[in-house]
């Protein structure tokens, strides 16, 4: 059942079959509707989420009334509300299914049960961390010192697939211009990529 998760624990750490099996124990399998929320603002999170099938997308409402995306999850990605999470108190952004997904979920309270019995999975969520806060970096590099279109040719270079994946108006959002200027580039020669996505996190 969490194959996807083990495999991708193992590219990090070693875990022997009974703090598998104990991880395992700690998980429940939630099946998510299209357009159906994990978390929406004003609720406050408890747990992670460990995509197995299916895409992801967090967004606030800005004071425009628009919709920012600030992060998507496909396949073997983690998902979750941070600050909410470790605050507990209530989210300001939204965690919506882009597509149905198929999520391991991981309760924050068993988490912390889990951590504390199997030390290897504390490194894993670690180096998980530092990935994903290595990727919002070079994320916010990209977004003040490249032209929109830029970011639009870097993305599409680095995750052809997802591009193709996920409805333009979302990527629009999510790479911080209009959907009609996205239109305009992807019109251009050379402006609409294909292919499978990279094994970074956008």
């Amino acid at each position: 059942m969490y194959t996807a998760l083990l495999a991708h624990i193992a590219r990090y750490v070693a875990l022997t079959p009974a703090e598998a099996q104990l991880l395992g124990d700690h998980l429940t399998l939630q099946t998510v509707p299209r357009k159906a929320y994990l978390l929406a603002a004003g609720q406050t999170c408890t747990a992670s989420f460990f995509v197995l099938k299916g895409c992801l997308r967090m967004y606030f409402i800005t004071e425009k009334g628009t919709e920012q995306i600030t992060r998507f999850a496909l396949e073997n990605w983690w998902l979750t509300d941070h600050a909410s999470l470790l605050s507990q108190r209530p989210a300001q952004s939204f965690m919506q299914a882009v597509e149905p997904t198929t999520v391991a979920v991981l309760d924050h309270a068993r988490q912390e049960e889990l951590l504390a019995q199997v030390p290897a999975l504390e490194r894993y969520f670690r180096l998980v961390l530092e990935r994903v806060v290595a990727a919002d970096q070079m994320r916010f590099v990209y977004q003040f010192g490249l032209s929109a279109e830029e970011r639009y040719h870097h993305f599409s270079s680095a995750f052809p697939g997802f591009v193709q994946r996920v409805p333009q108006y979302m990527l629009a959002s999510y790479l911080g211009f209009t959907p009609e200027f996205l239109s305009k580039i992807r019109a251009r020669p050379g402006g609409h990529s294909a292919g499978k996505a990279g094994p970074h996190e956008p």
